[in-house]
């Protein structure tokens, strides 16, 4: 698949089959997610995957419960609804959850941990799965508790939850704002 081709197209899927995803094919998409630049090439990330559907089912519940009795921000207070709904799964039932987190807290370890989530997220695209960043479980996974369910030191820090599986069907195109560029060259000169 031609990268630029895997750029536009690749969605946030949030309807999965109940397929499993393979081992060898998440370990895959590991070995991308690692081919990511990292500041200083430190490669400050760890990887926690998880299968286990009751294991995700709790921490989806632990997740939401957390998140309504933190202060939600105006624009998540809109989310209270869904939250609140025992039948909401925050990783939209998909049969991985890869975290990647930060092994090292070094000054640039969440922008590394993200190029890397991005590599595994167009990977996996490229191999016709879904993913999607689920942010609302970066919150509660962050906390002591949330490090303990996933088995790893206090010290880290879990950046980026990705939900890895089969799409249901394929996400619908997504409008892109036009970019704003400012050009600066050799005939900018500023104030």
């Amino acid at each position: 698949m031609d990268l630029l081709e895997a750029i536009r197209k690749r969605r946030s899927v949030r309807e999965y089959t109940g397929e499993p995803v393979d081992d060898a094919v998440l370990r895959e998409l590991i070995e991308a997610a690692v081919q990511a630049p990292s500041a200083i090439n430190q490669q400050p990330w760890t990887f926690v995957v998880i299968k286990d559907a009751d294991r995700l089912a709790q921490i989806s519940r632990k997740a939401k419960s957390h998140l309504l009795k933190a202060s939600l921000s105006e624009p998540a207070h809109s989310f209270r609804e869904m939250l609140n709904d025992p039948d909401f799964d925050i990783f939209y039932h998909a049969p991985a959850l890869v975290v990647i987190a930060a092994a090292d807290p070094t000054d640039w370890a969440v922008e590394d941990c993200a190029l890397a989530a991005e590599n595994l997220m167009l990977a996996a695209y490229a191999m016709d799965l879904g993913t999607c960043w689920i942010g609302f479980a970066q919150n509660w996974l962050a906390t002591p508790e949330g490090k303990a369910e996933l088995g790893i030191p206090a010290t880290y820090a879990p950046i980026a939850p990705i939900v890895v599986g089969h799409p249901r069907r394929p996400p619908p195109p997504v409008p892109r704002k036009n970019p704003d560029i400012l050009w600066i060259d050799a005939q900018t000169h500023c104030a």
